[in-house]
């Protein structure tokens, strides 16, 4: 039996939560850098909401990394 590969949601929800921590913010912080509710940021990082490409480029700014390096690490994850 093959095990279930992580969707492009998760792995995002798992970097952008990696990349918070990095920064060393939390969830409510996030949220007030990107203008977002904090409950928003916790959707995406349990992979339950998938985000607009003007969201990712607002988180992106929000946590200082590029938005096409935090895709191109969820794609890596593939």
């Amino acid at each position: 039996m093959q095990a279930c590969k992580a969707t492009p949601e998760v792995l995002f929800g798992k970097e952008i939560a990696r990349l918070r921590r990095r920064v060393g913010i939390s969830q409510e912080e996030l949220g007030f850098r990107a203008e977002v509710h904090r409950t928003y940021i916790s959707q995406l990082e349990r992979g339950i909401k998938s985000p607009t490409l003007n969201m990712l480029l607002k988180l992106s700014r929000a946590l200082k990394a590029s938005a096409s390096r935090l895709v191109a690490t969820v794609e890596r994850r593939l």
